[in-house]
């Protein structure tokens, strides 16, 4: 419990500093985003036992780490057609060795994960001069519920969620999600207002939608990852994080949150 708390912790630290800094060296979210999809994304092929596929291997890590950093349209559109290029010709040229499988599995996750994570820069740019508020709620509103869910589970968990999947998890836990998150939400729209003495203001119906949609998505992100991990027969996807595991483990939910809170804000801002 001890190195949970001390990498919770850091976590926290670095949001903070990226926050801090943003107006100086805003490129500091991108980078971290692009560390966090590279990291990710390796994670998931080297549980897979894919590792060694370099010819796969490569290619998605290039297209996770520079996918971030490119402008919506035109350029994150030519990205993917070379990374789909690229995994379709390996497919081709070494199909003794890599097979279709093995080629969908990289290239899907390789699409997946770094397409979510990099719509937390699109809600920074959604939220104009209020856009790390933004990003700070597309990521805690998806630890939130994490964080009710393992506090109210543990406490009063009795009815498994599905224990096929993750033992552990609870209805109670469930509920408990829901429940913090929507009032972690709502404390965070106070605490905004209140860092700008009440002179702007926020919608708190949209963040009570935004902390239940994200609290159920959070939940689906959790659980399908769990179910990899189950396939794989591991526990974790690293120990890069001692006491959260890997990259992945920790940004699970993220994975399903941030696109959501991306559609969400693009039509019902957060700040009035």
């Amino acid at each position: 419990m001890k190195s949970r708390m001390i990498s919770a912790c850091v976590l926290v630290l670095l949001m903070i500093a990226v926050v801090v800094f943003n107006t100086i060296f805003p490129l500091a979210l991108v980078i971290v985003v692009a560390v966090i999809s590279a990291l990710s994304v390796y994670e998931i092929v080297h549980a897979l036992g894919l590792s060694q596929k370099l010819v796969l291997l490569l290619p998605t890590l290039l297209f996770a780490a520079v996918f971030p950093f490119l402008p919506i349209g035109i350029a994150q559109q030519i990205a993917y057609y070379i990374y789909t290029f690229l995994i379709f010709t390996s497919l081709i040229c070494y199909h003794d060795s890599v097979t279709f499988r093995e080629a969908g599995v990289i290239y899907s996750m390789g699409l997946m994960i770094p397409t979510a994570l990099t719509a937390l820069i699109q809600v920074r740019s959604q939220g104009g001069d209020h856009g790390m508020f933004y990003v700070i709620i597309a990521i805690c509103s998806a630890w939130a519920a994490d964080v009710g869910a393992f506090a109210v589970g543990s406490l009063l968990g009795k009815h498994k969620l599905c224990p096929n999947i993750s033992p552990k998890k609870t209805i109670e836990g469930l509920v408990g999600g829901f429940v913090v998150d929507i009032l972690a939400m709502l404390l965070f729209g106070f605490l905004f207002e209140a860092s700008y003495h009440f002179t702007v203001s926020v919608d708190y119906g949209v963040l009570a939608l935004l902390g239940f949609v994200s609290a159920g998505l959070s939940v689906i992100g959790d659980l399908s990852f769990s179910l990899i991990k189950r396939s794989c027969h591991i526990k974790d996807f690293s120990e890069l994080i001692p006491g959260h595991g890997g990259m992945l483990d920790r940004f699970d939910s993220v994975i399903f949150v941030a696109p959501f809170v991306a559609f969400l804000t693009a039509f019902l801002p957060i700040v009035l």
